[in-house]
């Protein structure tokens, strides 16, 4: 029987209970210690999860030996905790964006030389993301032609003004692209490959005076001859599931949220809900409940040796985009 690999968390807000439960559930983890600079949510989470609690992460890493530490932590900081724990030897495990900037891109590239590195884009192992890249790869939905990509979110003021971090520059790195329509844009890299910015503008509709960056992203993309739209707002009632679509010779495939629906060119419609796939996988319908069969992936591929689908190269693509967006949409 494979050893757990023992693993901490820093960063104890919302994703981190994800986290935590997947972990706690998993038999390849032994989950330690959690670090938060609230004392008390680190302590809450070491109370439900079993471990010890600590007020930083330079006091978890002084005390604990772990094999894999866990980034749910405001965007800035994933690059430079990431490189503090691959200077122990540790494996990184981050949540999305791995960085916000150039700078932090090109340190992050030299980090896979030093240890595993895993970066939580969970919506690739979705049921109807799996089921739509084994139609692509199987061929019979013919070259794909264009892709579209829809993420219509509700943000109000509170959940940036109460964050500490969130709506600034700085700390956040971008508003509804980077924090909201990353894993949409994911999608399309992951299935198109390397992508190229065609133009792109970003506004603030709603939140004039209460945050620094874009509440609003318009996009038109190519890959390779296969032309993109991206589009993000998080002014809309509700958290209404994601529209990715794939425009192919001999039919469209679209992802609403987790259903799977193939439109042919000979009038069939074929379509699956994976909605309810696994009920027990904690998660929200309009962002995926993926995240456990995502870390676990992770953690049998640093105790096998195999390559993880999301490593540094695997979602190089990804990043160069979002990164390229920004720069076109500021001007840059």
């Amino acid at each position: 029987m494979t050893v757990p690999l023992k693993c901490a968390l820093v960063g104890c807000g919302s994703i981190a209970q994800v986290h935590a439960r997947a972990l706690s559930e998993m038999p390849e983890a032994r989950l330690l210690a959690f670090a938060d600079l609230l004392p008390e949510r680190a302590q809450a989470m070491a109370e439900k999860y079993g471990g010890k609690a600590y007020g930083s992460l330079d006091e978890l890493l002084a005390h604990e030996q772990i094999d894999v530490l866990h980034l749910c932590t405001p965007h800035y900081l994933h690059t430079p905790m990431a490189q503090q724990a691959a200077d122990l030897q540790i494996n990184v495990f981050t949540e999305k964006p791995p960085v916000i900037d150039r700078d932090q891109w090109a340190q992050f590239n030299r980090l896979e030389d030093k240890v595993g590195v895993g970066i939580c884009f969970q919506n690739r192992y979705n049921g109807s993301t799996r089921a739509l890249k084994a139609l692509l790869d199987s061929g019979e939905a013919g070259e794909v032609l264009g892709s579209r990509g829809f993420v219509t979110w509700r943000r109000d003021a509170a959940y940036y003004t109460e964050s500490g971090w969130r709506g600034a520059l700085a700390t956040e790195g971008g508003g509804a692209l980077i924090n909201q329509a990353i894993h949409t844009l994911d999608l399309m890299a992951y299935l198109l490959g390397p992508g190229q910015v065609l133009g792109a503008s970003l506004s603030n509709r709603h939140l004039k005076g209460v945050i620094e960056v874009e509440d609003t992203l318009e996009a038109a993309l190519d890959f390779g001859n296969k032309r993109g739209l991206f589009y993000a707002a998080t002014d809309y009632s509700l958290d209404a599931p994601i529209l990715f679509e794939l425009s192919c010779e001999n039919a469209t495939l679209r992802l609403e949220g987790e259903r799977f629906t193939r439109f042919w060119r000979d009038g069939r419609i074929e379509q699956e809900d994976y909605t309810a796939q696994d009920p027990t996988v904690p998660g929200k319908a309009y962002w995926g409940s993926s995240h456990r069969r995502c870390i676990e992936d992770f953690y049998r591929c640093v105790q096998s040796g195999r390559r993880f689908m999301n490593d540094i190269s695997g979602v190089s693509n990804t990043v160069e985009l979002m990164l390229s967006l920004y720069e076109a949409a500021r001007g840059k």
